[in-house]
């Protein structure tokens, strides 16, 4: 299963529950595959987010893959073994991991894999497509290409919070579509940010040049 294919597709994936739909909700199949290609493959890709406040879409410019219990940076490598903040990360491919990092800030994933392996997708940053004015309540005095900068910030400005821990991201209030096609030379790998293990593997993607881009 591959992020861009004929959207004549459609009925394949479950249609969200309201209307802010436009483009092909991507299956958990799509999930269910290594974290670092689901990361390479999110770029593009349209996160829909129909929270309290309003409906909002924006395009993914930023991922970080972790790729399960010998990864020394992921909340779940196995020296912790299964944990109640962990616990999703070992479910179905294709859920919502939401944990909050500092005690304040909330950051989402998506869970890749198959079940019972626990790797994720750290959704880092977006550009905004539709729904500004709700994002800029929550984000106020933010010029609007800082508005989804970040993880923590991504997921403030879509009114993201551990209340969706375990969502499945196939419908509503939060879901992902299939977006326009990145060419390979317009996606640049690199270190981790904010991880003390492992931050060297080049698992983080992004849209070059992208002033949306966290780093």
């Amino acid at each position: 299963m591959t992020l861009h294919e004929d959207r004549s597709a459609a009925g394949d994936a479950t249609p969200p529950r309201r209307s802010v739909h436009s483009g092909r909700v991507l299956p958990a199949a799509f999930f269910a595959r290594p974290a670092e290609q689901v990361a390479r493959e999110l770029l593009g890709a349209v996160l829909v987010a129909q929270t309290d406040g309003g409906g909002c879409r924006a395009e993914i410019v930023e991922t970080e893959a972790y790729t399960g219990p010998d990864d020394e940076a992921s909340h779940a490598h196995a020296r912790f073994g299964v944990t109640a903040r962990n616990r999703v990360m070992f479910g179905p491919p294709g859920i919502a991991y939401v944990y909050r990092i500092y005690g304040m800030h909330w950051c989402l994933n998506a869970v890749t894999g198959p079940a019972g392996h626990p790797a994720a997708v750290l959704l880092r940053a977006a550009r905004p497509l539709d729904g500004l004015e709700p994002m800029r309540a929550r984000r106020p005095g933010r010029a609007d290409h800082e508005l989804l900068r970040g993880p923590g910030n991504l997921a403030r400005a879509l009114g993201i919070d551990g209340r969706l821990n375990g969502h499945a991201l196939q419908h509503a209030p939060l879901w992902l579509e299939a977006g326009a096609a990145v060419p390979d030379a317009a996606v640049w790998t690199g270190p981790r940010i904010g991880v003390r293990r492992a931050a060297e593997a080049p698992l983080r993607f992004w849209l070059h040049g992208s002033p949306f881009v966290s780093r």
